[in-house]
């Protein structure tokens, strides 16, 4: 079950966190990886620990905020699979307390950019005969958490594209679903901490981590893990749907 053998797989953000364990897991499970991410190192390193496990992986820098690097990156990989949409930046701030220049910084990559990749790989989709979308959204786009305005403005936005998505390809055999994870221990959340609360590193992390009423964090390997079975064949029934992947924080602390 959930084998993705002969399967081309594109995967934004893939440099790092979340998007570095789907493409782990993807090419563990047979698929041929192409790690898209805007910085170019963590890409490389991500396609060296790929191949070190003899799995099929390719690397490719790309802005997604930029539609002509994107529709570029997509004409050269060709017809795909399998679409991951989880590049993004994260924010703090109110409405009153974000700049224009925030707000806008964070709708380029959040929103423009699954846009963007969703313009010019769905071409590439159809012309494979089909495929798979995931969209990666946030709990923030469901529930109000305190000063994530333009963060939740984004993924509030994905979820939308999503339905949208699902409902105008069906025909064309693409289904389209988005994950919603809450906390989830990443690197973003380290540096996080230690730019923010220096010395109350650890504190802080577990103040964090009590957010979610389980009681902990989530992983990166266990959002992948959803992932998989929604790109996978036994997901086939499957279509618009937004999964939370949150230790209970949508349902218990509403």
């Amino acid at each position: 079950m959930f084998e993705l053998n002969d399967k081309k797989a594109v995967i934004t953000g893939g440099g790092s966190g979340i998007g570095k364990a789907i493409a782990q897991l993807f090419a563990r499970q047979g698929a041929h990886v192409h790690v898209v991410d805007l910085n170019d190192a963590a890409c490389l390193q991500v396609v060296r620990e790929i191949r070190e496990e003899a799995g099929l992986v390719s690397s490719h820098a790309c802005d997604v905020a930029r539609q002509a690097d994107v529709e570029a990156l997509m004409a050269a990989i060709g017809p795909f699979d399998i679409l991951v949409n989880n590049a993004g930046i994260a924010h703090i701030g109110k409405a009153d307390t974000t700049s224009e220049e925030d707000f806008d910084r964070v709708m380029s990559v959040n929103v423009k950019g699954v846009y963007n990749c969703l313009h010019a790989g769905i071409p590439q989709l159809r012309a494979n005969g089909g495929g798979v979308i995931v969209n990666m959204a946030s709990v923030a786009g469901s529930v109000g958490i305190k000063e994530r305005f333009a963060y939740s403005t984004a993924k509030g936005a994905v979820m939308a594209m999503t339905l949208s998505v699902a409902k105008d390809y069906l025909q064309d055999g693409i289904r389209c679903n988005s994950i919603s994870p809450g906390r989830v221990h990443t690197p973003f959340v380290d540096g996080f901490l230690a730019r923010n609360y220096p010395g109350r590193e650890a504190e802080m992390f577990e103040q964090l981590s009590k957010t979610q009423p389980i009681g902990r964090m989530g992983r990166p390997d266990e959002v992948a893990a959803l992932a998989l079975y929604l790109c996978s064949n036994e997901a086939a029934f499957i279509t618009g749907t937004d999964y939370p992947i949150d230790g209970g924080f949508i349902t218990l602390n509403t």
